[in-house]
């Protein structure tokens, strides 16, 4: 059994969904349905990520920062995929922060890297902001913690903005 988490951007561009989409089906692939993936099903890679996971029969376990964050931060635009995407997973893990801050982000990001024994990094390189909980940090937590990191950024991805 294989088990990696993700962790990406967020603002990937409309151009660049089916680009990682396939970089992620590429990565994914040959651990078929014996794969768990760890996910905070939050717009960008990481929902990207978990619907390529039970595409291929993988099983998905949902993370979520805080019992606020459907309320607070999940957008219009994004709450059916979200909803899908925990209805789908077998296992919904709810942290017990009571807001969706950096805190819970950090506690978030800890648990992906606590059930996995890999980290897939939807990451364009950008180094970490100093505020905690991005993608560039949640890579060298796993890097420290000795996690395997596959990067994903394929050819022509970027981030709106």
């Amino acid at each position: 059994m294989t088990t990696p988490a993700v962790t990406g951007h967020m603002d990937l561009t409309d151009g660049s969904v089916p680009l990682v989409r396939a970089a992620l089906r590429t990565v994914l692939a040959p651990y078929g349905d014996d794969l768990t993936g760890v996910s905070c099903v939050a717009a960008g890679a990481d929902s990207l990520f978990a619907e390529e996971v039970t595409a291929i029969g993988g099983r998905l376990v949902a993370v979520i920062p805080s019992r606020d964050y459907r309320a607070a931060k999940v957008k219009a635009d994004h709450a059916a995929v979200f909803d899908h995407l925990v209805e789908a997973a077998e296992d919904v893990v709810t942290l017990p922060h009571p807001t969706a801050d950096r805190d819970a982000y950090e506690a978030a990001n800890a648990e992906l890297l606590r059930r996995a024994d890999r980290l897939v990094a939807v990451w364009d390189g950008t180094p970490p902001t100093g505020r905690g909980g991005g993608t560039a940090d949640t890579v060298e937590q796993a890097r420290r913690a000795g996690l395997e990191v596959d990067v994903v950024w394929p050819a022509g991805a970027a981030r709106r903005g």
